[in-house]
């Protein structure tokens, strides 16, 4: 039955190449959109980015990406051996700068990275649940968020490495350093520089309580919104409080709660942060509500346990910027409207999948959209 199935999308596939060879609007008449590789390496957290729809990119970025760590690495373990950028020769930067435009000649290069034939291959692989000749929103959520869990484990045995000092594939309190940018951090600020490093993190990560913190613990601290551990989520709650209450009082009033996490609660439910046409008048109405509801003991505050039940909201995990991908990417090809792809769809509107990595400066179509850069 999977032999069929594959000799059928082989022939379709074929066939959907014949028709596109002949129409205008194949990738190959938009040369002016030069796809460019993105470097997301950060020293400190960073708003949320969108990991590529195409695998074989997100590997070419990974490559970069790690390149990019480990010159930072030697750097800062060895500053010593880091040359002087005013007096290094010119051609010593060059390697890795070709390097870079290899990746991104490869990728502009129709005869090596067909975008239709990458489009025809991948279709299948996303078109699982079921395989129906359709592509869902539920399926391409699914492919968004495993190419996004790929890439943030990768990110997290790149850390683990750095920070598992005698090399026993797990990392203890000691052996952690928090990042420069936390340990400079102003103590009297608010955000994660405070709290997100010290040790009590760090035991809530520690899901079986022994000490120490294996891959998936490790990956749980690096990325608690994603954790199956209740303890962290207990954990965030906690720093939720500590960062709203600006009376110090170990507490959450109406106040607090009004003027920042109802707004994240707000953005959340609508899953768009482009809608600002809100008052504070027209929204206090539905924050009380739901302060109400949060409210259990009825004393007027919240406390953190009382902010479990939104504590996904405040943090959104991967699965929701997965999903938001998907229903961008959908309400952009889907040309009849039905709610779902076809490969031919898909076919069709290129850019809408590989959008994220389209250099803007040579972008010069009105109708592009690129909300996820």
């Amino acid at each position: 039955m999977a032999k069929a199935l594959i000799f059928v999308y082989i022939v379709v596939a074929a066939v959907l190449l014949l028709f596109l060879s002949h129409s205008p609007r194949t990738f190959s008449g938009h040369r002016h959109r030069r796809l460019k590789l993105r470097s997301n390496y950060t020293l400190a957290p960073s708003r949320h980015h969108a990991v590529p729809f195409d695998p074989l990119v997100a590997e070419l970025e990974r490559h970069r990406e790690d390149k990019e760590w480990e010159k930072q690495l030697i750097h800062q373990k060895h500053p010593e051996l880091d040359p002087d950028p005013d007096s290094a020769p010119a051609h010593e930067s060059q390697p890795e700068w070709e390097d870079f435009m290899d990746a991104e000649d490869y990728l502009n290069d129709e005869d090596k990275f067909n975008v239709t034939n990458r489009l025809i291959l991948l279709f299948p692989k996303i078109d699982v649940d079921p395989a129906d000749w359709f592509v869902t929103e539920h399926e391409l959520t699914q492919w968004n968020l495993y190419q996004a869990q790929r890439e943030v484990l990768h990110r997290t045995q790149r850390e683990m490495e750095l920070h598992d000092k005698n090399h026993d594939g797990f990392v203890s309190f000691s052996e952690y350093d928090p990042p420069s940018w936390a340990q400079n951090a102003d103590n009297e600020s608010f955000g994660y520089d405070i709290g997100w490093w010290k040790e009590e993190h760090f035991n809530a990560s520690d899901a079986d309580g022994d000490g120490v913190l294996n891959l998936t613990e490790f990956n749980d601290f690096l990325h608690p919104a994603d954790s199956k551990n209740p303890k962290l989520h207990q954990w965030l709650c906690k720093e939720e409080v500590r960062e709203r209450d600006t009376d110090r009082d170990g507490k959450v009033n109406f106040k607090e709660f009004f003027h920042g996490l109802f707004d994240l609660v707000r953005n959340y439910d609508e899953e768009s942060h482009n809608d600002s046409n809100h008052s504070d008048n027209s929204m206090d109405a539905p924050a009380r509500v739901l302060f109400g509801q949060l409210d259990k003991d009825g004393d007027g505050y919240l406390s953190d346990a009382e902010l479990l039940p939104i504590i996904g909201k405040l943090h959104p995990s991967e699965h929701y910027y997965a999903k938001q991908q998907a229903d961008y990417i959908i309400s952009q090809a889907d040309e009849d409207k039905d709610g779902r792809l076809t490969l031919t769809e898909m076919i069709e509107n290129p850019y809408v999948f590989y959008s994220a990595i389209f250099n803007d400066d040579e972008d010069d179509d009105g109708d592009y959209h690129d909300e996820f850069r």
